[in-house]
């Protein structure tokens, strides 16, 4: 029998540079059945961007109509800009059995918990050390040295909310937290209420013991 799942949130969260968005690549790159999540944004489109794959480019009226009509799981404005996750299409993604992979702040997830928690198991990630994060922010060599040291005062006040997630991994390896990661996401797509057919299999177990 072919089991009907629900699909999981995953959402995985850390301080700038802690790895979360190497292990969000990594999940993705193996496995079709994890989605990204596309939010909706109101910031001009890139030349190498694709609407309705790396964002939907929308006005800020219809931003500010869907969140007034509920049609956004989380929003937030960034540098001027607004973003959102819409309701729509998570709700159709996890339907069909996808797991939708989400890369975003605590405040985002915060957000998430309001509308979603039944669906969602969370992550945090942390760094083994301050000076390996450092080391790991200056490796990218995308930031000036003010600006790793904004992302590390930041990373202060990210590391706060670790107790809000339902699972902490410290990224000492990078292939060992990709395997700890993927083996909390097998954990949630096996959970009761997520395999939807599931009580129409224990009754055909049991008539086949009636029948016997």
């Amino acid at each position: 029998m072919d089991f009907q799942r629900r699909g999981v949130m995953l959402v995985i969260a850390s301080p700038s540079g802690a790895g979360k968005s190497s292990i969000s690549r990594s999940l993705f790159g193996a496995d079709p059945n994890i989605k990204l999540s596309v939010s909706v944004t109101t910031r001009a489109r890139r030349t190498d961007e694709v609407h309705g794959k790396h964002y939907y480019f929308i006005d800020v009226p219809a931003f500010e109509k869907m969140r007034h009509d509920g049609e956004l799981l989380e929003s937030a404005e960034v540098h001027g800009n607004f973003y959102g996750t819409p309701r729509a299409h998570v709700e159709e993604q996890l339907a069909a059995g996808n797991d939708i992979l989400f890369d975003i702040d605590y405040q985002g997830t915060l957000q998430l918990y309001e509308k979603a928690r039944a669906d969602m198991v969370t992550v945090f990630i942390l760094p083994p050390s301050i000076k390996e994060l450092r080391a790991r922010l200056e490796r990218r060599a995308q930031d000036s040295v003010g600006t790793i040291d904004k992302r590390l005062r930041n990373a202060r006040i990210e590391m706060d909310h670790y107790g809000e997630y339902d699972y902490v991994i410290v990224n000492r390896d990078l292939e060992e937290s990709v395997a700890r990661v993927r083996a909390i996401l097998a954990a949630a797509r096996l959970k009761r209420e997520r395999q939807l057919n599931l009580p129409s299999f224990v009754r055909d177990l049991q008539s086949q013991i009636d029948s016997l």
